[in-house]
Formats: structure tokens, sequence, C-alpha cells
């Protein structure tokens, strides 16, 4: 793939135009693209980035949110600090309840935006790269689930497989809208598609009256 990758990677309109304008990722316009289509992130925001390595995603959320929002990257791998003071970033395994809990200590509780561009560790066995992408997907929404303010809104990458219709029923429950979407700078050959999650519903619980 070396060499190969390397030139059609140079070709690439979006990877040229994020080195001219200090991206760190092509991936930035994706965000940007999801950003301008369903207004996802505003002023003052508290953001969430989950799978945020090498960072591009969050520069173009602190971009969004200004000087009074405040973005937390977290990622298995280590991330470049970023200039601005109110960008926090966390390393570990976002699935694991440790580093959840160190989202919700530097956040102080709820956020408004999660966001995941993560992807899965592929193997190249159709079922099994399925299955993992299910499982990381159902945790981007778990964590969205307890750390979301009313109102609060989801952008995350899936990948189509069994339980995809699923996944969007359950979203459906919890959101006022439920969007999919391929922005422009998705690379066609990809699998890739991002689904939106607009206005978080609170779960009610309902008492019961005692006889």
């Amino acid at each position: 793939m070396g060499s190969r990758w390397q030139m059609e990677r140079k070709k690439d309109p979006y990877y040229k135009r994020a080195k001219e304008e200090e991206y760190r990722s092509r991936a930035s316009y994706k965000l940007k693209q999801l950003d301008k289509k369903f207004k996802i992130i505003k002023q003052d925001n508290t953001v969430v980035d989950l799978g945020a390595a090498p960072g591009g995603w969050s520069q173009v959320a602190l971009e969004k949110v200004g000087e009074e929002g405040i973005v937390v990257g977290v990622d298995l791998n280590r991330i470049k600090a970023l200039p601005d003071e109110n960008y926090y970033r966390i390393r570990g395994d976002f699935t694991t309840k440790e580093v959840q809990d160190k989202i919700i200590r530097v956040i102080g509780g709820k956020a408004k935006v999660v966001m995941s561009d993560a992807s899965p560790e592929l193997c190249g066995i159709k079922n099994l790269d399925q299955l993992r992408s299910i499982d990381l997907t159902n945790t981007v929404i778990g964590i969205a689930d307890n750390i979301l303010e009313q109102k609060g809104n989801l952008v995350m990458k899936v990948f189509q497989g069994p339980e995809y219709k699923n996944m969007l029923d359950d979203l459906k429950k919890k959101f006022r809208q439920v969007k999919t979407t391929k922005p422009p700078s998705s690379r066609k050959k990809s699998s890739e598609m991002y689904v939106v999650g607009l206005g978080y519903k609170h779960k009610v619980k309902i008492k019961k009256e005692k006889n």
C-alpha cells in the first residue's frame, strides 16, 4: 500500500488544503462540512472529541466554540498540544470506565456536543470488523447518554452492517432529529457514513405510585 497510498494522498485536494491551512488532518473538512449543514457546534459549547488524534476535529471545534467554550480530546495515542488554553487532552481508552470518569471530571459533568471520527482496529475479516465497528459505535452512544446535556448534539462515524438500522432506530428514540450523510470530503471508496443526532432527549424516569 505504501508508495501508492502516498501518491494518492499527495494528489488529494483536501490533504493539500489541510497542509496549507495548518489543519492536522484532511478529516477537519468532514467536520466543517457536517457542521455547516447541521449546525452541530455553537459558540461557548463544551465539546468532547472521542478518538481525537491527531487533532483535526478538535481544531475545528475550537474555532466554533470560541474562547469561552471547552474542547476535550480523548485518544489512546498522544495528541500534540494545541495553543488554545481551553483545549484539554486525555490519553487513554475511552471505552473504559476510568477514562469516561476522567472526561466527566474535566468537563465538570455535562457536554453540549459529543463527536467521534474514531474507527475500530480492522483485521480484514468482514463479520469481525462489523462487530468491532458496532461495539465502538455503541460505546460512543453510551458515553453520549451519560454526558450530553438536554438538547445536546452527537456526530459520529459509522460503518454500515447488519446492526446499522437497529442503531439508527435506537438513536431516533433519543434525539429529536437523526440524519445520515457522507460529506463531500469523505473518500468515495470508503464505506464510512456519518450519523448526526440533534436535540438529545433525556430519559424521564416515571415513579411508580405505592398502593
